[in-house]
């Protein structure tokens, strides 16, 4: 009886679930805007304290570490989006859009 669809309990657990992926939805597609604008951004909290560090310093280890941020976020987003969204057929989410 704990999966019975007519138990108003496993529908409130139901319409939560729901809620939360299009709650999610709307923020992944939020940052997928944000992320389609590229460009130089300012830094948020910057202090503006004297640093021996140069910017060269700072593109050579970007280019290194940092190389393929872009492409796997966006990739990440792209993902999670798909899994969030229902189906064309109006089925619902997949099953593991659940589980995060």
């Amino acid at each position: 009886m704990a999966n019975d669809p007519n138990d108003p309990l496993e529908k409130l657990h139901q319409r939560e679930r729901q809620q939360e992926r299009e709650r999610l939805r709307d923020l992944e597609a939020k940052d997928l805007e944000v992320e389609a604008q590229r460009g130089p951004r300012p830094l948020e909290g910057f202090a503006g304290g004297h640093t021996t560090w140069t910017s060269k310093q700072d593109d050579e280890a970007a280019a290194e570490v940092h190389a393929h941020d872009a492409e796997e976020a966006w990739a990440a987003s792209q993902d999670q989006v798909a899994r969030l969204s229902p189906p064309e057929d109006g089925a619902p989410a997949r099953e593991d859009a659940d589980r995060e």
